[in-house]
């Protein structure tokens, strides 16, 4: 699509390609966003919450919140019965309740496969929406959900259903990935606003890697990762070591491999982990050494997870966007 100016449309603010953000008044600036995708999962509530939270997900890694949604599906009518999409919808006004924003309508089409998602409709204080192009130096990155649903989700397809009862090769992962998914950016967002943090970016489809790579690029800096403090969902390295990794990883290694540098001490299944494609992945918040602390303290005290995992450094000369695991 060719570049849209207009004084209102603020730049630099997006943390994805799906969101835009437009300035109402001096105090006052609108937020919109979608997304949807296929099921991840097989219990079509647990769908339908995962998709409205994750839908959101760019409000809040703006430092907005969420106002109104429409839903969007696509459904093969003629395949699965209707009530399956009423429980999709059912999940999705959970989330939405538990985020205080209301589901106005949608729109639905037949479709080959069924799709859900929503446009969430936010809003954010202009002086004070977190971007992804300011991180500076020195700051700390502090990561508040762990990594690992594509593969969960992976595995999930391939496996049989009794993988997620108790015992199940799957359990401990999908439960602990289902309650992340589930789990709504809007606290972090809250408590990452109050401590001034210089920037931020959701982690979603461009995994771990690919979206601090962007931060990087847009900051003109460069990133130091610590592979071993990166928090993972149980169970994830042995099944990516199983090879459930899903199709999406390799696309996201390539876009980022000319800017990664792995010395000998990472461990070996960094490019699978890293470049996972998340759904309704946390945030990753850069934040001065001096509030890391109270930044994180607050974090947990909210029910946050709140992992240091490295440091923004200054780019040497065109290296701008790097990130050097260690």
């Amino acid at each position: 699509m060719p570049a849209i100016s207009h004084p209102d449309l603020l730049v630099g603010t997006s943390t994805g390609d799906d969101a835009a953000v437009w300035r109402v008044c001096d105090d006052r600036a609108l937020i919109a966003t979608v997304d949807f995708f296929a099921p991840l999962v097989d219990d079509a509530r647990t769908w339908g919450a995962i998709a409205a939270a994750n839908s959101a997900s760019d409000v809040y890694a703006m430092g907005g919140r969420p106002l109104f949604a429409l839903n969007v599906a696509a459904w093969p009518r003629d395949v699965l019965d209707l009530d399956l999409l009423g429980d999709v919808l059912e999940g999705a006004s959970s989330i939405a309740d538990r985020g205080g924003w209301l589901i106005v309508g949608g729109h639905t089409i037949d479709g080959p496969e069924p799709m859900f998602g929503q446009t969430v409709i936010g809003e954010a204080d202009p002086s004070k929406i977190m971007t992804n192009d300011a991180a500076r130096a020195g700051d700390a990155i502090v990561l508040t959900k762990p990594i690992g649903t594509g593969i969960v989700a992976t595995a999930l397809k391939r496996l049989d259903s009794t993988a997620t009862e108790g015992g199940g090769v799957l359990a401990r992962a999908y439960s602990a990935a289902v309650a992340s998914m589930t789990t709504l950016n809007d606290a972090a967002s809250r408590v990452a606003l109050r401590h001034g943090i210089s920037a931020a970016t959701d982690i979603t489809g461009f995994g771990l890697l690919g979206h601090l790579h962007k931060l990087a690029v847009a900051s003109g800096v460069a990133i130091n990762l610590c592979v071993n403090d990166i928090p993972l969902l149980p169970d994830v390295v042995p099944l990516a070591a199983d090879g459930f990794v899903p199709g999406g990883t390799d696309r996201n290694i390539e876009f980022v491999r000319a800017h990664v540098v792995a010395n000998e001490a990472a461990p070996g299944w960094w490019p699978e982990l890293l470049g996972d494609p998340q759904t309704s992945g946390g945030l990753a918040l850069c934040v001065p050494q001096a509030r890391v602390t109270a930044l994180c303290d607050e974090l947990r005290h909210e029910g946050c997870l709140a992992a240091v995992i490295g440091e923004v450094s200054d780019a040497m000369a065109g290296a701008a966007g790097s990130i050097r695991l260690t």
